[in-house]
């Protein structure tokens, strides 16, 4: 899940870090902060960070000489922000081992999009293993636990179970008598109507995660996007 991750913002800019961090922490990304090249590195030294977003052009040690350090000594994905638009910069910061390379100003969206991205790359199996997210809803599913952005959703058990399994086959549409069998099969004396139920309430409080368990009709019900 987003939350065990950490990521490293790097520039000598204040105001585009809080920028980045702010979106960062919106995706419930664990974030630390450094305005030059030595104390990022200081900072690498001391913590475990999964990917580096890094300023190019500052004071003292550029982006491009810190990028080639924290490829030599801990491997990690690396997306490179710059105000320079010359394709021989990009060039050179894909050279010495920078994944990712951005040119301000830029879409904070795009980047916490191809954040995403490469730490799917960087970490597949890790990042499959115990949670789901979609946009600011996260699903862990070994603490069974549901977030929409920092706020936990308080689910029953049965609510839980019914969300994971919708959101594990997001899109793919269910009968009512196939979520009882597999939510309910060990209540006897339940009816396929605590499943319109626990739809309803689901919904009721989902709704500021812009998804929904949605009506198929003449079918039953899938996750998805909000209508």
């Amino acid at each position: 899940m987003n939350q065990s991750r950490t990521i490293l913002v790097v520039d000598d800019e204040p105001d585009l870090v809080k920028l980045v961090v702010t979106y960062l922490q919106n995706e419930r990304y664990k974030t630390l902060e450094a305005q030059s090249g030595q104390e990022a590195l200081h900072i690498l030294e001391r913590d475990t960070v999964n990917l580096v977003i890094l300023d190019v052009m500052m004071e003292g040690m550029d982006g491009f000489d810190v990028c080639k350090i924290i490829q030599e000594t801990y491997a990690l994905p690396v997306i490179m922000l710059t105000a320079r638009s010359h394709e021989e910069d990009k060039i050179k910061a894909l050279k010495i081992g920078a994944d990712d390379y951005m040119v301000k100003p830029f879409s904070p969206r795009e980047l916490m999009a191809r954040v995403e991205a490469m730490l799917r790359r960087a970490y597949p199996k890790e990042e499959s293993v115990d949670y789901l997210s979609f946009g600011n809803l996260h699903i862990h599913r070994g603490g069974r636990e549901v977030f929409v952005d920092d706020a936990e959703i308080s689910l029953t058990r049965r609510e839980f179970d019914l969300l994971l399994h919708l959101a594990e086959n997001k899109n793919r549409s269910f009968t009512r008598e196939q979520l009882f069998t597999q939510i309910w099969s060990d209540l006897s004396n339940s009816s396929l109507r605590t499943v319109d139920t626990h739809v309803k309430t689901l919904r009721l409080k989902l709704a500021e995660a812009g998804k929904k368990i949605q009506t198929v009709w003449g079918v039953g019900y899938k996750f998805g996007e909000k209508e």
